[in-house]
């Protein structure tokens, strides 16, 4: 089902959902029509499944990349280098605009739609838990402040990417100089620990 389910995210990104037919999913994958059904449960369900997985690939590569960060610098100034970078990266590029923009998609049909709402709900959790560890990682080695919850952190965290959403829709954007500068300052005066308050 793997199979499947790569095809059609590869055709949510190329196009509305409403285009989508599991005929055309089934010959371009091989896969026989009544497996997806009994696997799925309905056309809706194959969809549901692909807009989950997609949601979690991009929200994972982000957190993947915060984890490294922490995990690989020897102290706390290898942590801002490492850090810094990724701050602009979280939200440069027609890449990143792209994938803001789908996770804004998959979250308006998750509140319309009570089984995607649940999936995605779950997701999410496990999502934002696993951000909360990096967190917790980080103030245990000294990198991120502790006096702020790591929960809320990772809540954060992953609401100044999705908002940025926001600025992606407007008929004047910020520029991107000044969104990382803003980005950057934020990220220091509310995530990192005092020892980079000055930096």
């Amino acid at each position: 089902m793997k199979a499947v389910i790569d095809e059609v995210i590869s055709r949510l990104w190329s196009g509305d959902e409403s285009l989508i037919r599991i005929p055309e999913i089934c010959d371009a994958t091989g896969v026989n029509y009544g497996s997806v059904y009994h696997h799925f449960g309905s056309r809706e369900g194959v969809i549901d499944a692909a807009y989950n997985e997609l949601f979690s690939e991009l929200v994972q590569h982000d957190i993947d990349e915060l984890s490294h960060a922490s995990e690989e610098s020897a102290d706390f100034d290898e942590f801002l280098l490492r850090v810094q970078p990724l701050i602009g990266m979280l939200s440069a590029g027609e890449d990143r605009r792209r994938s803001r923009a789908m996770r804004a998609r998959i979250v308006a049909a998750a509140l319309t739609r009570p089984e995607l709402g649940e999936l995605i709900g779950a997701t999410e959790s496990r999502l934002t838990a696993e951000l909360r560890d990096v967190m917790v990682m980080g103030q245990d080695r000294g990198f991120v402040r502790k006096d702020v919850s790591a929960w809320s952190l990772a809540v954060m965290v992953q609401a100044i990417v999705f908002g940025r959403v926001l600025d992606d829709v407007t008929s004047s954007p910020i520029e991107q100089e000044d969104w990382d500068f803003t980005m950057v300052t934020l990220f220091q005066s509310a995530i990192l620990s005092g020892d980079a308050q000055d930096l």
